[in-house]
């Protein structure tokens, strides 16, 4: 029983933006024999493949991740993240943001270094 409880208390956890949609029809699998260069290979049941594509493209794109189970088994799942307004204005204030003086010796030496710059030659 103490592992269905664990469930529910996972289950209230997440929210709908949050809930896992595995890939219909695609499956990654790592071959540890394999060179270095070669991560994994993915296989793609066309008719599931297409399906899932279809039910779930946005503006002609669907994005997926590749992810590792607590089992240690891999897994593909829809990647639903969307950026918002929001977070993009946040971005550009936190590059416009002064970047703060630091105190110290070795620090004078970085302080001096930012000001100047507006002095590069190129």
């Amino acid at each position: 029983m103490l592992g269905s409880n664990r469930l529910r208390q996972t289950k209230k956890l997440f929210t709908m933006a949050d809930e896992k949609i595995f890939a219909d029809g695609f499956v990654f699998k790592r071959n540890e024999n394999a060179p270095d260069f070669v991560v994994g290979r993915i296989s793609i049941k066309v008719e599931e493949a297409i399906a899932f594509i279809k039910q779930h493209q946005k503006n002609g794109w669907v994005n997926l991740g590749v992810k590792t189970a607590r089992s240690g088994n891999y897994y593909i799942d829809l990647d639903t993240f969307e950026a918002t307004k929001d977070s993009a204005v946040e971005k550009k204030e936190t590059k416009n943001r002064p970047i703060p003086k630091m105190n110290g010796d070795m620090a004078n030496q970085f302080n001096e270094s930012q000001e100047f710059d507006d002095d590069l030659p190129f």
